[in-house]
């Protein structure tokens, strides 16, 4: 099956802003285009990148980023007339800045990610709670700084509650290596000047599709998957079944 909707919007002034869709679910079917968009930060989108969004559809940004990061770099999306625009802060320990001063040692990107997912579950579930209030026609976009850590979590939960296989999910997580791959030389050089090992900034940088499957595991044999570790953290059963179905297609792209 072939699609006419391109996965990466190619904007200006951001590097890694993708579509959810097209992805195959369990039971047939695909991931919808234009429902769900996974991005880095869009402090530096013109004009132009925005009317571009606006077009395409989106109507909701969810920002993941830290209260210091928004003050650094505010989101043209904070007062926006047409878009509505929600802060849920997640895990700043997964924020490239935080990653890349204290990523000394063993300490693994998988293991941060596990940590993540055990330490910030009010977080997400405020996360798919704002999406799911969100307006049914638009488009949500989710975002962080470099779109791989923090976002890359929401998008594996989402792609998870949608029936997307961990194979699937692991290879979206990875598209960031190469379609992002000039922010990430850049965050890999900043953080060389601030005196990280190359070794480690590399590790933390990785976008292998080890990394989540290791995360998919420990959610799937900790909690019984993203679904059971919504639920027990307190997400209504409507929600996390709307979230799936907003996501998911009836029947594949033609």
């Amino acid at each position: 099956m072939s699609s006419s909707f391109e996965r990466h919007i190619r904007l200006t002034g951001a590097f890694n802003v993708r579509d959810l869709g097209g992805y195959p679910v369990a039971g047939g079917g695909t991931t919808r285009w234009r429902s769900m968009l996974r991005a880095d930060g869009l402090h530096g989108l013109d004009e132009n990148d925005v009317e571009r969004l606006l077009e395409l559809g989106l109507r909701t940004v969810v920002d993941l980023r830290s209260n210091a990061e928004l003050a650094n770099q505010p989101s043209p999306f904070a007062a926006h007339a047409v878009v509505a625009y929600r802060h849920v802060p997640l895990f700043e320990a997964l924020a490239p800045v935080d990653m890349l001063t204290t990523g000394a040692g063993t300490f693994e990107l998988a293991e941060r990610y596990a940590d993540a997912a055990d330490r910030c579950r009010p977080a997400l579930v405020k996360v798919i709670e704002e999406i799911d209030d969100a307006p049914q026609d638009g488009i949500v976009l989710f975002n962080c700084s470099a779109g791989k850590d923090r976002t890359g979590l929401v998008a594996a939960m989402l792609l998870s509650l949608a029936g997307v296989h961990g194979d699937e999910i692991a290879a979206d997580y990875a598209l960031t290596g190469s379609i992002a791959a000039p922010l990430l030389e850049r965050l890999k050089g900043q953080a060389l000047k601030r005196g990280l090992d190359e070794a480690i900034a590399t590790r933390l940088l990785a976008c292998q599709p080890a990394t989540m499957h290791s995360l998919l595991r420990h959610v799937d044999g900790r909690y019984g998957g993203f679904s059971a570790y919504l639920a027990d953290g307190g997400v209504e059963r409507r929600r996390i079944d709307r979230i799936g179905a907003r996501l998911r297609d009836a029947v594949a792209a033609e």
